[in-house]
């Protein structure tokens, strides 16, 4: 029974700024701000424009639009025409207030292990 539990219905948040609270925060349930742009830099800027950077999705027809846009974007990841495929050999964490380090892969083992160095001495 949903009136007994939390439940938030999907919904899509129109007609802001990139400087409303709900763009500028982590939200996780099924909420999105939908924020309108002209160009390619406007879309750049507003994405970068955060503090976060865990991941960004870019669709797009063009090959030239989706390499441009994924090497200036400020995510750990950019999924072009699709939405959460990963390969865990790959590297996987965010940029900014979104992540330290990366895991996936041979990544994973520096970051989840801690090198350390011991010196011993045998002989006078």
């Amino acid at each position: 029974d949903r009136a007994a539990g939390f439940y938030y219905p999907p919904t899509v948040i129109t007609g802001l700024t990139n400087d409303s609270r709900t763009a500028r925060e982590e939200i996780f349930g099924p909420v999105e701000t939908v924020l309108g742009f002209d160009t390619e830099e406007e879309a750049l800027r507003i994405a970068n424009d955060s503090p976060y950077g865990l991941a960004g999705m870019l669709f797009t027809q063009n090959l030239d639009r989706a390499h441009r846009m994924a090497a200036r974007w400020k995510a750990g990841t950019v999924w072009i025409n699709t939405f959460f495929e990963r390969d865990l050999r790959l590297p996987f964490g965010g940029e900014g207030a979104s992540g330290l380090g990366r895991e996936g892969g041979q990544y994973s083992r520096d970051f989840f292990t801690e090198p350390r160095a011991v010196t011993l001495r045998l002989r006078g």
